[in-house]
C-alpha cells in the first residue's frame, strides 16, 4: 500500500510518500480501505518527536480515516453494526496516512447521510476529542457559558457547532479580526482577538462580570490562571493541550471559593473500551445532529496525500479555519 511516513524528526519536509506492506486486522479490529485522512495537531507533534506513539501501534501518523470496510471477522463487524463495503469513519492510534488501515471496531462509525468521505474523515479526531472534554469530562450544559481558546482551529470550530446545537453561549479567542469574523459565522455568539484584546477584560465585560461556566484551553501555561480570573461559580476547566507551556501558577484562593475544577486528560493513550463508550454516544446523540445539518465538519483545505509535507506546513502556521485533509484518490 502507498503510505507517508516520518523519515526522521523534524519539519514538514521530513514526510515522505512510502509503499508499506498491508495491514491485517487482528480480532476486534476493521481493516478500512482510506479514502481521506484527517490531519491534526498530535500528528505535527508526533513529527517532530514530540509526541511518541502507544506500545503496539502504527509508526505511520494519522489519528483518523474515511472509507470503507474492506476486511473484518463477522463477530467483529456484527459488533459494530457493519458489513463489507459499507462506508465509515474511525478514529484510530496511528496508522491514518495510508491506503489502508486498521481500526478497533468499535471505535468505527457509519459514515453521517449526506456526508463524503472528505467531510467524514474530518470528524472522529475533534468529535470525540471535543465531546469526550466539554459533555462527559466539563458536563457541560444547556444554558451554560463556554470558551473556546483557538476557536478557529479543528477542535475550535468543533466546539462551536456541538455547544450551539445543544443549547449554550460561545465565546472564542483567534489570533485575528479575520479568525474572529469566520468563528461567528460558524456560530459562535462572541470572539475576542486575543492579540488586540485582554480576553479576561471582554470576558468579564461579555458576561456582565458572572464569568463562564466552562473553558475549553488548548494553550495550557500562563492561560490557565487568567482562565480562573475570568470563571464564573463552580467553573470548570477543560485542559486538552499545551501550546503555551506545561507550567502555570494559580491563585489557589479563587480556586476554592469560586469551586472550581481543572481537569486534564488525553485520548490517544485511553483504551478500546473508553473509546468505543464515547463512539457510541456520538452516533446515538451527534450523529442525528449532523445528518440534520445542524452540527457539520469545516474543511478548510483538501491536499493529494502526497503532498502531506504542504499540508503539515498549513497546520503549522495556524491560518486555517476548520480542517485540514489528505484525498487518497488523488495522491
Amino acid at each position: 500500500m502507498q503510505a507517508i511516513e516520518i523519515k526522521q524528526p523534524g519539519g514538514p519536509e521530513v514526510l515522505v510518500p512510502t509503499q508499506r506492506p498491508d495491514p491485517v486486522p487482528k480480532a476486534g479490529e476493521l481493516l478500512i480501505a482510506v479514502a481521506a485522512s484527517g490531519i491534526n495537531r498530535p500528528d505535527v507533534l508526533q513529527r517532530k518527536g514530540l509526541y511518541p506513539m502507544p506500545p503496539g501501534v502504527s509508526d505511520l501518523p494519522g489519528l483518523e480515516v474515511a472509507g470503507k470496510v474492506a476486511a473484518g471477522a463477522a463477530e467483529d463487524l456484527a459488533t459494530a453494526g457493519l458489513k463489507i463495503g459499507d462506508r465509515v469513519c474511525a478514529l484510530v492510534a496511528g496508522g491514518g496516512y495510508a491506503q489502508l488501515c486498521v481500526a478497533p471496531a468499535g471505535q468505527c462509525l457509519p459514515v453521517p447521510k449526506g456526508l463524503s468521505d472528505i467531510e467524514a474523515a474530518a470528524l472522529p479526531e475533534t468529535f470525540f476529542t471535543v465531546w469526550q472534554n466539554l459533555f462527559q469530562n466539563a458536563r457541560l450544559a444547556r444554558g451554560e457559558t463556554l470558551l473556546v481558546q483557538g476557536g478557529s482551529s479543528g477542535i475550535g470550530v468543533t466546539a462551536i457547532h456541538l455547544a450551539k446545537a445543544f443549547g449554550v453561549t460561545v465565546i472564542v479567542t483567534a489570533g485575528s479580526d479575520e479568525k474572529c469574523a469566520a468563528c461567528v459565522a460558524q456560530g459562535a455568539d462572541h470572539a475576542i482577538n486575543y492579540k488586540t484584546q485582554d480576553f479576561v477584560a471582554e470576558v468579564k465585560r461579555i458576561t456582565g462580570g458572572r464569568g463562564v461556566d466552562v473553558v475549553l484551553d488548548m494553550v495550557g501555561g500562563d492561560y490557565v490562571a487568567r482562565e480562573v480570573e475570568c470563571m464564573a461559580e463552580d467553573g470548570r476547566i477543560a485542559l486538552i493541550a499545551v501550546q503555551g507551556g506545561t507550567k502555570a501558577a494559580l491563585d489557589v484562593g479563587a480556586l476554592l471559593r469560586k469551586r472550581l475544577a481543572i481537569i486534564g486528560s488525553t485520548l490517544r493513550p485511553r483504551s478500546i473500551a473508553y473509546k468505543t463508550v464515547i463512539a457510541s454516544e456520538l452516533h446515538e446523540q451527534v450523529w442525528p445532529l449532523i445528518e440534520a445539518g445542524k452540527v457539520k465538519p469545516v474543511i478548510h483545505t483538501v491536499f493529494p496525500a502526497a503532498q502531506a509535507a504542504q499540508a503539515h506546513a498549513l497546520m503549522e502556521s495556524s491560518v486555517h479555519v476548520g480542517k485540514i485533509v489528505l484525498d487518497w484518490s488523488r495522491s
